[in-house]
């Protein structure tokens, strides 16, 4: 048989998951939480159901849903979409990135992907013809503590071929989040050259310390080219009902909306009745960064003075940590191990690389997922502070 897509096999997350299962490891690799949505959420859902809302839903989405959408990014984000033609409810952003890529990418045209980089993006930009152009973040030091983006790199990968930009902030696995200045830099690139933006904004409401999330959708010189992507399971800790949404101007929208009702049609009824309901309850949604800070500074205030430095994290469920303390092992080597002899599971960054084992991929980072219950954080928390370093 001839793959379509030869170099892949499982991702890493499942390949991770898999071995703390047959561990009996604690899992801070991939990013689910392991604790139930709101009580009220699932109320939601179920109450939609008992109303009959159980059959096909318009492929669009359900239009209270899309409103619901219109309504908050307008208020967070000062840009005005309208329902009917310019947003679209999806099985997850997974979905809505793949139907984004397929649709607007033509074979041969160039895309860049910022790395380390979610591990959809590649494979999908092959399937849909175009090429891959890898523009590396530079990394942490100890001086500045997290990944930042080079744009002048960025820029310079850019040529007569260069079809979309996608980018992912709060980023995953980073935590990095862009900043006023990262804004002005992109207007200033897009009104040179003259390219689509796809904005993975999964963790949008994942924010930190005071920081809004500046979405793309907040500057109209970019949201007029811009693909805005999210997702209503990581932001409600309900990742397995796979519902999300993209916002886009009318003529990409049309486009990508040709590409949607073939791979899925439409999404779960009762799951999109339920969540607008819930939706109209903005406080829910204003309490999420305090919810996971609380989260991320207690993961990160337990592993200080451990073999397990912890870097910065302004946004998303990640924390990373530098390892060089352990010596010299290869990040999924060690990701590994610490799996099998020490009961913890973690995700190595290296794997968000178009090349997992060269050398300028790996900087000796771990990726440590803090959505889970306080009591899973400091089983895992332990385990990882009896791990000596080198010469320790």
């Amino acid at each position: 048989m001839r793959s379509k897509l030869p170099n892949v096999g499982v991702t890493i997350f499942t390949e991770m998951s898999q071995l703390a299962l047959a561990h009996h490891a604690i899992n801070l690799g991939q990013g689910f939480p392991d604790y139930n949505p709101d009580a009220l959420l699932m109320q939601c859902v179920s109450d939609a159901m008992l109303a009959g809302h159980n059959q096909y839903a318009p492929m669009a989405g359900v239009p209270t849903l899309r409103e619901a959408v219109a309504e908050k990014v307008a208020r967070l984000q000062g840009q005005e979409y309208d329902p009917g033609d310019e947003i679209t409810i999806t099985s997850g952003a997974t979905e809505a990135l793949a139907s984004a890529m397929i649709a607007l990418i033509h074979v041969g045209d160039e895309v860049i992907l910022i790395d380390p980089s979610y591990d959809l993006y590649a494979p999908v930009v092959r399937l849909a013809g175009g090429i891959t152009v890898r523009v590396p973040m530079t990394p942490p030091t100890a001086r500045t503590k997290r990944f930042t983006i080079d744009w002048s790199a960025l820029e310079a990968a850019i040529g007569p071929r260069t079809r979309m930009i996608v980018l992912n902030f709060p980023n995953n696995p980073t935590g990095t989040i862009l900043g006023d200045g990262d804004l002005e830099r992109l207007e200033k690139i897009t009104q040179q050259h003259n390219v689509l933006l796809l904005s993975d904004e999964a963790y949008e409401h994942i924010v930190f310390d005071g920081e809004p999330h500046r979405s793309l959708a907040s500057r109209p010189a970019l949201a007029d080219k811009t693909i805005v992507v999210s997702s209503f399971g990581k932001t409600f800790h309900a990742t397995g009902w796979k519902i999300g949404y993209f916002c886009a101007p009318k003529a990409l929208t049309a486009e990508i909306r040709k590409i949607h009702q073939f791979i899925v049609f439409s999404v779960p009824t009762p799951i999109q009745h339920g969540v607008a309901a819930y939706m109209r309850q903005h406080a829910r949604l204003d309490q999420l960064p305090a919810f996971y800070q609380q989260k991320r500074d207690r993961l990160k205030a337990g592993l200080e003075g451990s073999a397990f430095r912890p870097l910065d994290s302004q946004g998303t469920f990640f924390l990373l940590v530098d390892t060089s303390a352990l010596g010299n092992l290869k990040e999924k080597d060690l990701a590994q191990r610490l799996t099998i002899e020490h009961g913890v599971g973690t995700i190595p960054v290296s794997a968000f690389y178009e090349d997992p084992d060269d050398p300028s991929a790996n900087h000796r980072l771990l990726r440590l997922c803090f959505a889970k219950q306080d009591q899973t954080l400091d089983r895992a928390v332990e385990a990882l502070r009896a791990v000596r370093g080198v010469g320790a």
